[in-house]
């Protein structure tokens, strides 16, 4: 099972539960309840959890059943926290996968629809509506983060390159100063030292430039 698949079904089991909860007994002690995952997510991380997918998995879980219990325990759909699960929508996007944001649409809209009243007007659906039209936007931070990432990495990579190679070259043109220093007799490894130096010069000048930019 792949990554994103897991993340999903973990989220669509959550957002099941935070529908289920407001019909228990378990909804007066909604306060307690958001109180003891603040808890839980500071212990988790501080003590338990040491990798960053768990931790940021881990996150998004405890994010989502603490935005959705306020929104479904003060009216749902006409919640005035509604807003609320829109911030939801971009985190999860940037926190986990940007299909994340997709998943996590499609299970609200159907449990919303499913919650939903009879003979609702139109008004009514408007925050559901608003949901699909949200995750495109909350799809493509995602995607910008990765890219964002991705770039950075490729960066690192290229200056480790980069370090590496003139560290090779300015051994080499050093090897040939040191050989030229203890066998010299004349202007021929006089010659050689000024060539070597004179190209490590070059050499970290080109650097700077590049580092610069």
């Amino acid at each position: 099972m792949s990554k994103e698949i897991a993340h999903a079904l973990i989220l669509i089991f959550t957002i099941v539960l935070t529908f289920i909860i407001p019909k228990t007994n378990l909804a007066q002690y909604d306060l307690q309840i958001s109180a003891g995952l603040f808890i839980f997510l500071y212990l988790t991380k501080k003590f338990v959890i040491s990798k960053n997918t768990y931790s940021r998995l881990i996150e998004s879980v405890v994010f989502t059943l603490i935005i959705m219990g306020i929104v479904n325990s003060t009216g749902g759909l006409t919640s005035p926290f509604f807003f609320l699960i829109y911030f939801l929508l971009f985190s999860l996007s940037i926190i986990l996968e940007p299909i994340i944001s997709i998943t996590t649409t499609v299970t609200l809209i159907i449990f919303f629809l499913l919650n939903l009243p009879a003979n609702q007007d139109f008004t009514t659906l408007l925050p559901i509506i608003s949901l699909a039209f949200i995750t495109p936007f909350a799809m493509f931070l995602g995607q910008e983060k990765i890219r964002i990432r991705q770039l950075a990495e490729k960066n690192s990579k290229s200056k480790e390159d980069t370090f590496l190679f003139l560290s090779l070259l300015i051994k080499n043109h050093l090897k040939n100063i040191k050989e030229a220093a203890q066998n010299f007799v004349g202007d021929h490894q006089l010659d050689i030292i000024k060539k070597s130096a004179a190209r490590m010069e070059k050499l970290i000048e080109k650097f700077e430039e590049e580092d610069s930019h």
